[in-house]
């Protein structure tokens, strides 16, 4: 059987990824489709702007040619949510083994999750989504992580937790792939909220009802969607949307927390970098409208980021709607 693992995408997580499966025991090649990106990882061995201090061991290879993942294992993409459809494409003529998504996001234009974008490029493979509490800034440094691998195939998503689980990389499999993705993309959303509540100056209180109710928020429409609501109780939901919310790390939080202290919106873009809850939060207001689900938090953070909104508004928005009961959380 083979050893080979490929990881496409050479950020942060993509390296974490990397060196994870290196100590495995993989033959791993990182691939990027930009020279300029290789040329300087090969002579660093490092990502000092995303993975500061940890070092890609010389045996993993760094290179543009894609050939390379021909006869893998595994292949993962660890690509933004938007270069994720023409990472796919790119492979359907290769034996490239179990196709692994970890991006989270939902595809722009389409609303698609993203894992049936990958389908729909290669319909005939095992697709798994890798998703949870995992900042690549930990998980390289090997610090205790637990995450979970969903699949349509259990027997695909087995494959990638045997492959993959370590004393410091604990998977769990879920069929679930629709809460699990639908986790994934929501909390980047809820994230942003948590950062500009940050921004704001609020206390721990609010903070507190932002991650719970935000956490309603995500069930509702996953379930809308086709989802198992016990699925957003799990790493996916709870345990993604408390680190995001709450870690320095979580590019979403800070971008969010730049905006709420007054920063512009295209400012913050600049100064972050990749934002996936800028995307995502717009497709999330119109998946609310098609499923007639009610996302309050959502639609907020939609009108600061997109219709100038100002922030310090939206908290005042919110608490002012109507009272409602809590017996159901998850549709109420």
């Amino acid at each position: 059987m083979s050893n080979k693992l490929t990881v496409l995408g050479s950020g942060g997580w993509g390296i974490a990824l990397a060196v994870h499966a290196r100590s495995k025991g993989f033959k791993v090649t990182l691939w990027s489709p930009f020279e300029a990106e290789v040329s300087a990882l090969n002579a660093t061995r490092e990502s000092e702007k995303l993975l500061k201090g940890v070092k890609i061991p010389e045996d993993i290879d760094i290179t543009t040619d894609l050939n390379v993942v021909e006869g893998s294992k595994i292949t993962i993409i660890a690509t933004p949510s938007f270069a994720v459809r023409e990472t796919a494409a790119r492979l359907k003529d290769f034996d490239c083994g179990i196709v692994v998504n970890v991006a989270k996001g939902f595809e722009k234009g389409t609303q698609k999750l993203l894992s049936d974008v990958i389908t729909e490029e290669l319909p005939q493979k095992d697709i798994v989504i890798l998703s949870g509490p995992s900042h690549a800034e930990e998980v390289a440094r090997g610090v205790a992580t637990t995450v979970v691998a969903a699949s349509e195939s259990l027997d695909a998503a087995k494959t990638v937790q045997q492959a993959l689980i370590g004393p410091t990389f604990r998977i769990y499999t879920n069929r679930d792939i629709i809460g699990v993705e639908v986790g994934g993309a929501l909390k980047n959303v809820i994230a942003v909220c948590a950062g500009i509540a940050n921004g704001l100056g609020v206390g721990d209180n609010t903070r507190a009802a932002l991650i719970t109710r935000g956490l309603a928020e995500i069930a509702r429409l996953g379930t809308a969607m086709g989802a198992d609501t016990s699925t957003f109780m799990g790493l996916s939901g709870l345990g993604d949307l408390i680190v995001t919310c709450m870690s320095q790390h979580s590019r979403n939080n800070r971008f969010g927390n730049l905006v709420g202290s007054g920063m512009s919106v295209d400012e913050a873009l600049k100064t972050v970098g990749t934002v996936e809850g800028y995307y995502a939060v717009e497709i999330a207001v119109r998946l609310a409208e098609d499923y007639m689900v009610d996302m309050p938090m959502t639609a907020q953070c939609y009108n600061i980021l997109y219709k100038n909104s100002p922030a310090s508004e939206a908290i005042k928005n919110l608490m002012n709607r109507p009272g409602k009961q809590e017996e159901e959380p998850w549709i109420g």
